[in-house]
């Protein structure tokens, strides 16, 4: 972040001054929300929650380096050489304050929304624009009301590029947030189950992602993936101009010859309206060509060639727990997909782990979260997806997972096992880690599979 003084603060966030400092140009260099974090000169904003009030840490805050803080109420006590500026809201002041401060950067701004692959789709963007362009992206998944204003408040002078993924679990949030970063390129990459629980259906969580192009700058580009049923009835309804990228006929932007090593890579021609090149994408997943077409379709907006494309995508890193590919001694490899779970990315997963090789391919699944409903219809399906796929044993763990389970034994898989938990599961998982096998392991954020993935590790052959 690029210094910002006292007085701007006060202008930005509309606050009152408190305590001794009245040096308006005071600055300031970063902005922290946990007190654990701060770095010296930092400027400290609490967060209110239903169950946490940041407000208890102020002074922690202030004593670890913090040059001041906003704050939601009026203290009894003030530390000397600290300032503090009163909101009416926390929250609302590091959105106004993100706002004042993005005005700085007459950059272009990518908002990246959609209801599988957003993380992956940011990544790829970012690392075919790093070609050419200074880029700042979203960190993990930062994606949120918390997460944007902050990515927004890291740009730098030397940011060319602004790559920032939009999340969402209700309607409004899509139009709250991507009002914020007022987008010149706004992509959806598919409308998929995720918040089924609390939208309702397909349609209402459709209409929720296109609220990202309620702010899309005047001559910007909507990006979208016209092999989605619903994306695709957007064709020539959007104010804006758009592209559309997929494998169907009619794409503006589309991949051909597709073919994967199962191990390392996946290959193929990308077809764009100006050119036609090869790429190979360091990722497993047919499901890896949208991003790369996304990608492919920005780069050429922002005037890159098919050289940089290709060489931007071979650069392509995927963000940890998404389809990560550990190897083991005794020819043993782990696909490590456990940062979430949703019907459309198990429905990939199983496709990539059908596709991978080894001598015998095992999936871990767990509970998938926000269904609603329709949870065991979906949880079932995806049994039948791993089934179809040519698994040869499925190992589910989770409460809801035990309908993964029923569904692949339903659609002819024999080696099928159903354990509530972790800890029960662990003998099955043991057996597994013999030589040959692929192991994929995947589930809903909140399941923390990851501890799967470190106790494969820890037992794995040395």
């Amino acid at each position: 972040m690029e210094a910002l003084s006292l007085g701007q603060l006060l202008e930005a966030v509309d606050g009152v001054l408190l305590g001794e400092v009245t040096d308006l140009d005071t600055a300031f260099t970063g902005v922290c929300t946990d007190s654990r974090q701060i770095e010296p000169g930092s400027l400290f904003l609490p967060l209110e929650g239903e169950r946490f009030d940041g407000h208890a840490f102020l002074q922690d805050a202030l004593e670890a380096g913090a040059v001041g803080c906003l704050t939601a109420r009026e203290r009894e006590r003030y530390l000397p050489g600290k300032f503090y500026v009163k909101v009416r809201s926390t929250q609302r002041a590091l959105r106004d304050l993100a706002w004042y401060y993005k005005q700085r950067f007459p950059i272009p701004f990518v908002a990246i929304t959609g209801s599988v692959g957003k993380t992956t789709t940011k990544d790829m963007v970012a690392a075919v624009l790093s070609v050419r362009y200074q880029v700042h992206k979203t960190e993990g998944n930062y994606n949120n009301d918390i997460g944007v204003p902050l990515t927004l408040l890291g740009l730098e002078r030397r940011h060319e590029v602004c790559v920032v993924e939009l999340g969402m679990d209700r309607a409004g949030e899509i139009d709250y947030l991507s009002q914020l970063v007022e987008p010149d390129v706004a992509v959806v990459t598919n409308i998929g189950d995720s918040h089924m629980e609390n939208l309702g259906s397909r349609e209402a969580i459709f209409q929720a992602k296109c609220e990202i192009f309620h702010h899309l700058k005047p001559g910007g580009l909507a990006i979208l993936n016209g092999d989605d049923p619903l994306l695709a009835t957007l064709r020539g309804k959007l104010s804006q101009p758009a592209r559309f990228v997929g494998r169907e006929e009619g794409m503006d932007y589309t991949a051909l010859d597709v073919d994967s090593d199962g191990a390392t890579h996946l290959s193929c021609t990308v077809r764009t309206p100006s050119a036609q090149f090869s790429v190979e994408i360091p990722a497993l997943g047919a499901h890896m060509v949208y991003p790369t077409l996304m990608a492919a379709a920005i780069a050429e907006r922002f005037g890159m060639g098919g050289d940089e494309i290709t060489q931007g995508v071979r650069a392509f890193l995927p963000t940890k727990m998404r389809m990560n590919v550990v190897r083991c001694p005794g020819d043993i490899m782990i696909l490590n997909d456990a940062y979430n779970a949703s019907p459309q990315s198990m429905r990939a997963a199983a496709a990539v782990l059908g596709d991978a090789k080894g001598r015998r391919k095992v999936a871990v699944v767990g509970d998938m979260k926000e269904l609603g409903s329709s949870s065991q219809a979906f949880h079932r399906a995806v049994g039948g997806y791993f089934a179809q796929a040519g698994t040869d044993r499925l190992i589910a763990v989770g409460d809801q997972a035990r309908f993964i389970a029923e569904g692949a034994r339903e659609a002819g898989l024999e080696q099928v096992d159903y354990y509530p938990d972790l800890e029960q599961a662990e003998p099955a998982l043991l057996r597994e880690l013999r030589a040959g096998s692929t192991i994929l392991v995947k589930a809903s954020r909140s399941m923390a599979f990851e501890r799967i993935v470190d106790y494969l590790l820890a037992h794995a052959p040395q």
